[in-house]
């Protein structure tokens, strides 16, 4: 079952390939992990705490697949540097990575700390660079790999009270499209996911009123679930999609076009 409920098929387009996904104890990024596994590949994924990271990885183990949980802060150029030598030691190669590590410090420009600012641009944008950075040389060595970096709606098009973290989200994209274009020679891609209102524990947190008005904003009439989103991620993650980089996917139940 992903993580809203739904049941995922058994297939094995991922069969033999390692998969790195980080924030993958929770929301999305654990759906993601949980259809990757549930495709046959070797799962690892990341939280800031080995705690979640561990508890993640031993119930997504109970599809019968290898996960590993690894603590890990995108934000920390040592970590991810010395996380991503030890798990290249142990596999050799990882050649699929979803960029999924992400947070909100939401406020008013007017009232937003240089704090609030610096965190949010140094885990969902340099995050981003760190672990592409770290994995690339091995994916040119194997001449192959898949790169998705999961963005945002806001991305496109702005939020109130969120200037730094749609600017980060929007840097993202502009940094994916020039990385495809270094690495498209060495069949790798590089894409984004940008996800629309999706239903997780901070839009179960609204209430009635602030949950309809989002609602108002949607086409469609329902917040998406982590299983739309990590349909869209497998799709990139695919052979089918060899042909596809540079890209946002949208995933928003049509409130941005």
């Amino acid at each position: 079952m992903i993580g809203d409920g739904t049941p995922v098929k058994k297939l094995a387009l991922f069969e033999g390939k390692v998969a790195l996904v980080t924030g993958g104890s929770r929301g999305i990024g654990k759906a993601i992990a949980e259809s990757l596994v549930a495709a046959g590949a070797t799962v690892v994924l990341t939280a800031r705490s080995a705690g979640a990271a561990d508890a993640a990885a031993v119930g997504l183990g109970a599809l019968g697949r290898v996960v590993r949980g690894v603590a890990l802060d995108v934000s920390d150029d040592e970590q991810v540097d010395s996380r991503v030598r030890g798990l290249l030691a142990d596999y050799g190669t990882i050649p699929l990575l979803v960029n999924n590590a992400g947070i909100t410090r939401d406020n008013l420009l007017m009232r937003m700390k240089v704090e609030e600012w610096d965190e949010v641009v140094s885990t969902n944008l340099a995050g981003t660079f760190r672990m592409c950075r770290a994995l690339i040389p091995s994916m040119v060595r194997a001449r192959y790999g898949r790169i998705v970096n999961i963005t945002s709606v806001v991305a496109s098009s702005g939020n109130p009270g969120q200037v730094n973290y749609a600017a980060a989200k929007a840097g993202c994209e502009g940094f994916t499209r020039s990385l495809a274009r270094e690495v498209a020679t060495r069949n790798i891609t590089v894409n984004c996911v940008a996800p629309g209102f999706i239903d997780t524990d901070m839009t179960r947190g609204l209430d009635e009123k602030s949950r309809t008005k989002l609602l108002e904003r949607v086409p469609m009439n329902r917040l998406g679930t982590p299983s739309d989103v990590a349909a869209a991620v497998l799709y990139l993650l695919s052979d089918e999609a060899g042909y596809v980089t540079g890209t946002t996917l949208h995933v928003n139940g049509g409130m941005y076009m």
